[in-house]
């Protein structure tokens, strides 16, 4: 199995991107980068950037959106962390032939146009690992 590319991001469920701002901006000195809607995450995304580590910070848009359920069960703090790939419809075949457990087992879209795709964390040491394939 060929390795992963690189970090692509941290994720970090927080319940407001404007009241977390002045902790990343102005106390981390990260780069806000902007901010997305994903209706099909039912999140608000905001980026920032610390060198070549991107964070992405994300608050719910619905009550019944994962990240709502995610906050209040475990309250803020990180999500999951993402890698890049190359070929995520091969990556998810080879990954379910080694029988780890997929929630996505074909990508969906996400941020920055990317395809994502989710290894359960029972098959990922009990970290939410997500798979990203940038826009070619």
């Amino acid at each position: 199995m060929k390795p992963v590319q690189s970090l692509n991001h941290i994720g970090i469920a927080v319940r407001s991107l404007d009241d977390q701002k002045a902790f990343y901006a102005d106390t981390l000195g990260a780069e806000f980068e902007g901010v997305e809607e994903v209706p099909s995450q039912k999140v608000r995304v905001a980026f920032y950037k610390i060198n070549d580590v991107r964070l992405e910070l994300l608050e719910p848009t619905d009550p019944e959106s994962p990240i709502a359920k995610f906050i209040e069960k475990r309250g803020e703090g990180m999500h999951h962390m993402a890698f890049t790939v190359d070929d995520l419809p091969a990556r998810i075949a080879e990954l379910q032939a080694e029988g780890l457990r997929m929630i996505d087992e074909t990508p969906r879209p996400g941020a920055h146009h990317m395809k994502i795709a989710f290894i359960h964390p029972k098959s990922s040491c009990g970290v939410l690992t997500e798979l990203c394939q940038p826009p070619q």
